[in-house]
């Protein structure tokens, strides 16, 4: 009777022999996903995650479950992420310019910028200036003018999270007008909104999308981009305005440090193949996102250039030590 083989080297031969794949090349991925969320359901990076879910799972061929690990302006979640097996089943949606942000004001945020393995860039939102419908400031004039009649730090603004493109945006408007508002952080931009509704805060520097989905409850003063939006098309930017305030934020998803890149290219091909998803593109450009489409080498490079630029503005706001 032949004995059965049983060296490894035997067993990947015998295996190979009748059509089985080796562990290290088996088919990727065989089983659920964990798309780890870091901000409350209701913001851009939640929105984004469930137009996301079925076209993914189509995708792939596996579930994906969403999970939240809240706090720290998204830290916790990242921190987690960091944490994770390497094996390509676990990922985060990870957001510009937070994971740059946090470790270069906090010091020790839970993670650092380059242990986030990027995956893939898919959007990007411009910061708007929000008030409530009801509110008296009809313009961003009005609403400058009013900070100017205030004494510094009075007049506050709420947005997602700290060292985030709200926070930043906020910084930015202070400088550009010679204001001091206090901003304010919430654990997600649809966290933020009931503070506005409820006049907790005096403005919202939000995203584009919370301007499209709160059209009816939110006075839009000014944008933070280049050009006006086609979806805010009636919403001036800030530069048109004589204030050179243009910032926002980029989101995708980031693997652990060391996970394979044949793993990660797996899932940025199958983000990409969900971003040009016709459902999916209108859907995001219903909600008021810029579709970006961003490999992991361009991700990087994006992460990298971003680190530069903003050391050198947040040093030049007097907030990180020369």
């Amino acid at each position: 009777m032949k004995q059965p083989i049983r060296t490894l080297a035997g067993v990947t031969l015998a295996m190979a022999a009748i059509g089985f794949s080796t562990p290290s090349l088996a088919e990727f991925p065989d089983k659920p996903l964990t798309y780890i969320m870091a901000f409350n359901p209701g913001g851009e990076s939640d929105i984004t995650a469930r137009i996301q879910e079925g076209p993914l799972e189509k995708v792939l061929g596996q579930d994906v479950n969403i999970v939240y690990k809240i706090g720290g302006g998204g830290s916790v979640g990242w921190s987690e992420l960091v944490h994770s097996k390497p094996d390509g089943y676990t990922f985060a949606g990870h957001n510009l310019p937070h994971i740059v942000l946090q470790p270069m004001e906090r010091g020790d945020a839970g993670f650092k910028t380059l242990d986030l393995k990027s995956i893939y860039f898919f959007e990007s939102t411009p910061d708007l200036l929000v008030v409530r419908q009801d509110s008296p400031f009809k313009t961003l004039k009005d609403f400058i003018d009013y900070a100017k009649s205030q004494p510094p730090g009075v007049v506050t603004v709420g947005g997602s999270g700290s060292s985030s493109a709200n926070d930043l945006g906020t910084t930015m408007l202070n400088k550009a007008a010679g204001i001091k508002l206090t901003y304010i952080p919430f654990s997600g931009s649809g966290a933020a909104v009931p503070a506005l509704l409820g006049g907790h805060v005096t403005a919202l520097m939000t995203y584009s999308t919370m301007g499209v989905q709160y059209k009816d409850k939110f006075r839009a003063l000014a944008i933070a981009s280049e050009e006006r939006m086609g979806v805010l098309g009636d919403v001036p930017t800030f530069k048109e305005l004589g204030y050179e305030v243009v910032e926002g934020a980029y989101r995708g998803v980031a693997a652990p440090p060391g996970t394979p890149d044949d793993r990660v290219k797996v899932l940025a091909d199958a983000f990409e193949k969900v971003m040009k998803d016709p459902e999916v593109k209108k859907k995001m450009d219903e909600n008021g996102f810029k579709i970006e489409y961003m490999g992991p080498e361009a991700s990087l490079e994006l992460v990298k250039k971003k680190m530069v630029e903003y050391k050198a503005l947040m040093t030049e706001m007097g907030r990180l030590k020369k």
